[in-house]
């Protein structure tokens, strides 16, 4: 009795050990905010630097599911190496088999169980934040790709009966502005053409845009001014690689006041200026026109003489 009670005491030692050392661990995570562990493991791979509320509740979720990972994975190889060391042969004699042990086997189902679901409660509640709409947003625009460039018409409501208030667009020359306020944001999107995709890599979401009938939706709360290029996510043609823009998020005052310097006729430029901006602020300064080379050089000369 004396032996077992001398053997059993370094192990409840040692279980103790694991138990004070999780809950140290724990506690000292939850001491961190998502931005802190993020910066400290370069966000797992995640883009980082997200302007609006729905990017940081993607960026969260992305980083506690890999806070998660490691801990399963720290526990599970933690186990093996214990397994090793503790259950090494130690000489010829049969140790005790644990097949068809049914609470091992029980916590082996359960647990991957139960971790599943809780990554899939917090992905869905993540999820179902980021593409809720509101009823009255205070900005919508409507987003208008084409072959090969973007049209963004500023809407005094939402859906196909809104009217639009001014838009801007841009060319193979200058790069269109999409001027928005920080705040709540809807955009409604519908092609032209062919599908294209709207993304602005900052607000860490990008939604398709699709010809037809179908009129995508959705809202983005901005947090943070300042200049972003925005791109075309889909490949749709020739010079999709050129389909470039730049969103330039302001104050709301500032987008009021750019709202009616366009109502009242002014480009797109002279209302930059009307906000602020000048000189070479008044255009596009995270990304410039492309050199799309359409010129004499890509043609046949002796085919366009002989007119074929």
């Amino acid at each position: 009795m004396v032996a077992k009670s001398s053997g059993a005491r370094p192990r409840a030692a040692r279980l103790a050990g694991l138990g004070v050392g999780a809950v140290a661990l724990l506690t000292m995570l939850t001491g961190c905010t998502a931005d802190q562990v993020g910066k400290a493991v370069d966000g797992f791979g995640w883009p980082q630097g997200g302007i609006s509320s729905e990017s940081q509740e993607m960026y969260d979720l992305w980083i506690w599911s890999g806070v998660a990972a490691l801990a399963v994975g720290a526990l599970v190889w933690g186990l093996i190496f214990w397994c090793i060391v503790r259950y090494r042969k130690r000489g010829d004699e049969l140790p005790a088999q644990t097949r068809f042990h049914m609470p091992m086997e029980t916590l082996y189902t359960v647990t991957p169980v139960l971790v599943v679901a809780v990554l899939f409660y917090y992905t869905a509640v993540t999820q179902t934040d980021v593409i809720t709409v509101s009823k009255n947003p205070g900005t919508v625009v409507e987003v208008v790709p084409f072959k090969w460039n973007w049209q963004f018409n500023y809407r005094d409501g939402v859906g196909t009966e809104a009217n639009t208030v001014t838009s801007t667009v841009g060319s193979s020359d200058i790069v269109p502005l999409l001027v928005v306020p920080t705040g709540k944001v809807r955009f409604e999107e519908t092609s032209r053409d062919v599908i294209h995709s709207f993304w602005v890599p900052e607000l860490l979401f990008k939604m398709d845009v699709m010809p037809g009938n179908i009129r995508n939706v959705f809202e983005v709360n901005i947090e943070k001014e300042g200049r972003y290029v925005g791109r075309c996510a889909e490949l749709c043609g020739t010079y999709h690689a050129f389909m470039n823009f730049e969103m330039v998020v302001v104050s709301p005052e500032r987008f009021q006041q750019f709202l009616v310097a366009k109502q009242a006729g002014q480009s797109t430029p002279d209302a930059m200026s009307t906000i602020g901006f000048t000189g070479d602020e008044r255009f596009a300064v995270t990304t410039k026109p492309q050199e799309t080379r359409r010129n004499i050089n890509n043609w046949n000369p002796a085919a366009t003489a002989l007119g074929n």
